[in-house]
C-alpha cells in the first residue's frame, strides 16, 4: 500500500526574474513529520504556500494523495489543513463559535461538526475555554485555536508556518507535544528556525538557504552528524602538543583554556593513546571526554559548506 501522501516536484517560485524557491523536490508519507529550516528568508513560507495551494508554482507540481493541487484544487485542498504564521483567526468570536465556522467552511454535517469539535478542543487543550472570546486567550491558546481549525476536518496532510514563534518556553513544550500527536495519524509539515525542534517533533527534515535545499535527510542521518569528532583533554602540567599531533587519527589539536585541549580527530579516538602519553610523562591527566556537536554547529556546517 502506497502511503505517500505528499509529493513535491522540482517545484520553482519566480519573483520579479528572482527564484524565491529554486527546483525543491521530496516526499513525505502519512505518520511522519518534516521540518523546513532555515532562516528567515530562505524560502520556507513560500514552500508552504505552495503546498498548501495558496500560491501557484512557477514550474513543477505538487501532489497530495496523488491528485494535483493545480489540476484538482477543490479535491486536494479538502485533505490539508493549514495554518499560517498570520493565524485566520476571528478575535470577536468565542473558541466554539469560530470551532463551528471552520467546521462548515469544510461542508461537515451538523452531526459531523459536533463531534469534531469536541475531538479538537480535547486534543487541543481547549476544552474549558470553548466560551472564552478568542481575544481574550493567551497568545498560547490562540495558537491552539489556530492549530484546531487546521485538523478539524481531520486532514492527511497538516502544514504549521512557524507554530512555536513570539510563544513562551512552557507554550512551545505544549505546541510541540501537539505536533507529536497530530503527526501520528496525518502527516506534518512545519517550519522553523529553531534547530532543537526539528530533533524533537520530525522525523524528516529540509535546510533550506535562498530557496534551495542544502540538505534533505531523515532525522537519524542529521544526527549522526552531531557524533562527537573531538575530545576534550585536560592536564594539571604542561604537555607536548607535537606528541599529540603526531598520534595517529588526530586531525588538530586548539587550546579550550590554559590547562584544557580540544583534541580533534578522524575515524578512531585517540583516548587511550593519549592517557597513555599522559602516564609516561605525568602531565597530570584530570580530564578526557568527549565533545558533543550540537544541531547548530551541524547547521553552520553544512550550509557554510554549500
Amino acid at each position: 500500500m502506497n502511503n505517500i501522501t505528499v509529493e513535491v516536484d522540482a517545484i520553482t517560485r519566480i519573483y520579479e526574474d528572482r527564484k524565491v524557491v529554486s527546483e525543491l523536490s521530496f516526499t513525505l508519507e502519512q505518520g511522519k513529520a518534516l521540518g523546513l529550516l532555515g532562516a528567515n528568508g530562505a524560502g520556507k513560507t513560500t514552500t508552504m504556500r505552495m503546498i498548501a495551494g495558496h500560491l501557484a508554482p512557477s514550474h513543477g507540481a505538487v501532489r497530495i494523495c496523488g491528485i494535483d493541487i493545480l489540476r484538482k484544487p477543490t479535491e486536494a485542498k479538502a485533505l490539508i489543513g493549514y495554518l499560517p504564521e498570520q493565524r485566520p483567526l476571528y478575535k470577536e468570536l468565542t473558541v466554539d463559535e469560530y470551532l463551528e465556522i471552520a467546521a462548515s467552511f469544510h461542508r461537515l454535517s451538523s452531526r459531523k461538526a459536533k463531534q469534531s469539535i469536541a475531538l479538537v478542543k480535547e486534543r487541543c487543550g481547549l476544552t474549558e475555554v470553548g466560551r472564552r472570546v478568542i481575544e481574550q486567550l493567551s497568545n498560547g491558546f490562540q495558537q491552539r485555536v489556530g492549530i484546531a481549525q487546521a485538523i478539524i476536518h481531520s486532514p492527511m496532510v497538516v502544514i504549521l508556518d512557524e507554530p512555536t514563534v513570539g510563544l513562551d518556553p512552557i507554550q512551545i513544550r505544549q505546541i510541540r507535544s501537539l505536533m507529536r500527536d497530530i503527526a501520528q495519524d496525518a502527516s506534518l509539515i512545519f517550519s522553523t528556525h529553531l534547530l532543537p525542534e526539528v530533533e524533537m517533533v520530525c522525523d524528516d527534515v529540509q535546510i533550506l538557504e535562498q530557496g534551495k535545499s542544502l540538505y534533505q535527510s531523515d532525522i537519524e542521518t542529521l544526527k549522526q552528524h552531531m557524533q562527537t569528532r573531538a575530545l576534550v583533554v585536560g592536564f594539571k602540567r604542561p604537555v607536548n602538543l607535537q606528541a599529540i599531533t603526531e598520534l595517529q587519527h588526530v586531525v588538530g589539536v586548539d587550546y579550550k583554556n590554559e590547562n584544557t585541549l580540544v583534541v580533534q580527530y578522524q575515524h578512531a579516538s585517540p583516548a587511550e593513546e593519549i592517557v597513555g602519553l599522559a602516564v609516561k610523562n605525568n602531565w597530570g591527566l584530570f580530564l578526557i571526554s568527549e565533545q558533543q556537536t550540537s544541531l547548530e554547529d551541524v547547521f553552520l556546517k553544512i550550509t557554510k559548506s554549500e
